[in-house]
């Protein structure tokens, strides 16, 4: 677990929030041939997004250490946790932030897009890398209820839709065999459109918040390039056991800049 040394007292005066706001976030790794976009260039723009967007929770992807802990630097009230996609610290992880004066983290565990999905690093169906999921089990401060949050980020290439398709029927089933009647959301880059089979597999038991929320803002593209011209709808929030009130395509940007080359989306659940 990664943040929670930060950990201090929580305010005797925590406020019980009548929902759960939630951003699903693709950052975009550190890597120096973004150019004008690197990482240093943007990681303020990071900060600023999250703190106007004030989420409860929120899933990563393609997030490296330094990118988390330079936002638990700035935003203290957040903690996150997750281990990279090759089962240490020096990769891509799925991390998971949430304000620690608003949930309380209860249980976590991690596991691979693969058939042996327990063993660190797994690699089937063809695909090129790693690929997994982290999750948590929370329960809010005050009022005491208790959600499952799954977090994760599919295959790239235009040739892994059948190992998205896999990894999307392994998600839903783990989600099925959980234990009691928890709501639970479900984030990630999914690297493929709605009208796909992946997104059939994973709406067959969770809500698409882009479809189904009473209110929604900004474009439905997310994947943009550092262009701010979005075109595909490549990143969800998806649940089950909350109602969707709002959903957000955050565009927010400065001087022709943006945090990541993905618009993060945040969705505004209601407890049942």
């Amino acid at each position: 677990m990664i943040g929670l040394g930060l950990a201090a007292a929580l305010p005797a005066a925590a406020q019980a929030r009548e929902g759960l706001k939630v951003m699903s976030f693709n950052v975009r790794l550190p890597i120096a041939s973004d150019g004008p976009n690197r990482w240093e260039a943007r990681r303020d723009l990071f900060v600023e997004t999250i703190r106007r967007a004030d989420p409860d929770i929120i899933g990563t992807q393609e997030l490296w250490k330094i990118q988390g802990d330079h936002l638990v630097t700035k935003l203290p009230q957040y903690s996150w946790f997750g281990i990279d996609r090759r089962g240490g610290h020096g990769d891509e992880h799925m991390g998971v932030f949430y304000r620690r004066d608003r949930l309380r983290l209860i249980e976590m565990g991690n596991f691979w897009l693969s058939d042996t999905p327990e063993v660190p690093g797994s690699i089937s169906w063809g695909e090129s890398l790693p690929r997994m999921a982290t999750f948590g089990l929370f329960e809010t401060i005050p009022g005491g209820k208790r959600f499952w949050f799954f977090n994760t980020h599919f295959a790239h290439r235009a040739e892994d839709e059948a190992a998205r398709t896999k990894a999307a029927e392994l998600i839903a089933a783990r989600i099925a065999a959980l234990p009691g009647d928890a709501p639970v959301v479900l984030t990630g880059d999914f690297n493929t459109i709605p009208d796909s089979a992946a997104h059939r597999a994973l709406t067959a038991g969770l809500a698409d918040a882009w479809d189904t929320a009473a209110a929604r803002t900004g474009p439905a593209g997310t994947f943009h390039g550092f262009t701010g011209k979005p075109d595909r709808r490549i990143d969800w929030v998806l649940a089950r056991g909350l109602t969707t009130v709002k959903a957000e395509t955050d565009i927010f940007g400065a001087n022709g800049r943006y945090p990541s080359d993905h618009f993060p989306v945040v969705v505004d659940y209601r407890w049942r």
